[in-house]
């Protein structure tokens, strides 16, 4: 029943702060334990199999799903977190549920259902992920949602940081997400101290992990080529070494072995550089570390440059490429028609999606088409606009 926690700001499920429901604990699993198992086997989970990250469900059976995104992220958290000396439970949890709440077509869905949701109170797959675990997973008897713990609620609410006060991104909190805003009326989740170790983690595995198998997937779609990396001074030297080794002679081989040394880099560096702010703050528990004046994982000073140069690559070479901006265009175009058709005609939602919608209620009615689209897998999405518009012959 134990975790690996070795240390003592280490989250730790035996001082849990509960659920939002009270049950009976597990003879055979702790609480973070049963909240990650939970996760795997959400209706929300599965879905994630057939949600794209860049491309679309019928390019190829090779390019990165949302599914296999997140089982990368979990391996990165697991790693990170048992060297640290966190639960790797909990951060397994997290890196497992942070996509839960994603659009169809990836962040262009994600913009288009902003967009769509512009003046019912905007959209935001982090919140929605939130509101997918709290509200709209409908599997047990006694409760919505997969009733999870505080730690891992609290995780996936502030992930990338505290939501209100001094440290809080954007505009200091003032506009907080739907969900969020629900699940706070319900629980404190202290939206202006940090989060623990081990949703930091989390995050910064995301991180980690969307660089390295975009650079993948990139590639493989000859969007660009492993050369072309060379001006990011983080990838060049680990290309020259790659291009020496015997044996890697096919461009499989070396993008793989560039990889892995890429990923080792930059894990790596989150560990020594974590480490290194974790002594100096000398926290002696969880809170300690919601108390730190900044986030406490983090690449280094000399690295967190390279990772902004390649993002800034990958947004120039894969995610708006000429081959790319079609397919994303078109993807915008089947959410906001779906999402006119859905507020005009709830009645064409299944029957479930229909109850309890007062009439005259318009903000209720766009956050449920809202939810009804987010929970799309791509095809279905396709289908859903073939079926009530017309065939979309250059989309697959």
């Amino acid at each position: 029943m134990k975790g690996r926690a070795t240390q003592p700001y280490a989250s730790r499920p035996e001082l849990t702060r509960g659920r939002l429901i009270d049950e009976s604990p597990s003879p055979s699993r702790n609480d973070f334990q049963r909240d990650r198992d939970r996760i795997i086997h959400s209706t929300a989970f599965r879905r994630l199999a057939h949600k794209t990250q860049v491309f679309v469900h019928h390019e190829g059976d090779h390019y990165r799903t949302r599914l296999t995104h997140s089982l990368e992220v979990s391996q990165i958290a697991r790693a990170i977190t048992r060297t640290l000396g966190g639960d790797d439970d909990l951060a397994e949890a997290l890196a497992l549920a942070h996509d839960l709440g994603h659009t169809p077509f990836g962040h262009t869905g994600e913009e288009a259902l902003d967009a769509a949701m512009a003046n019912h109170g905007g959209f935001d797959h982090n919140a929605q992920s939130v509101r997918v675990v709290t509200r709209l997973e409908r599997r047990y008897a006694a409760f919505d949602g997969l009733n999870l713990t505080w730690e891992t609620l609290e995780g996936l609410i502030k992930h990338n940081g505290p939501l209100t006060g001094p440290h809080a991104r954007g505009d200091g909190g003032a506009g907080l997400a739907h969900a969020i805003a629900v699940v706070s009326r319900e629980r404190d989740f202290e939206l202006g101290r940090f989060a623990s170790l081990e949703a930091q983690i989390a995050s910064i595995s995301d991180d980690i992990a969307y660089n390295n198998h975009d650079i993948d997937d990139g590639i493989r779609a000859d969007l660009f080529q492993l050369s072309d990396l060379g001006e990011i001074d983080l990838v060049r030297d680990l290309i020259g070494i790659v291009l020496r080794l015997d044996g890697a002679t096919d461009k499989t081989r070396q993008v793989h072995e560039m990889m892995r040394r890429l990923m080792s880099t930059m894990v790596d560096d989150v560990v020594g550089e974590t480490s290194r702010r974790l002594a100096a703050l000398g926290a002696t528990s969880p809170d300690g570390i919601r108390s730190a004046g900044g986030a406490m994982v983090d690449f280094s000073a000399a690295v967190r440059p390279q990772i902004t140069a390649l993002r800034s690559f990958l947004f120039a070479h894969m995610y708006f490429h000429d081959r790319v901006r079609p397919v994303r265009q078109i993807a915008a175009m089947i959410v906001d028609k779906l999402f006119d058709l859905f507020m005009d005609r709830p009645d064409l939602m299944p029957d479930e999606w229909q109850a309890d919608l007062a009439p005259g209620d318009g903000d209720a009615r766009a956050r449920r088409v809202a939810d009804f689209i987010a929970g799309m897998t791509d095809r279905f999405a396709i289908r859903q606009y073939e079926t009530r518009f017309a065939p979309i012959k250059d989309f697959g």
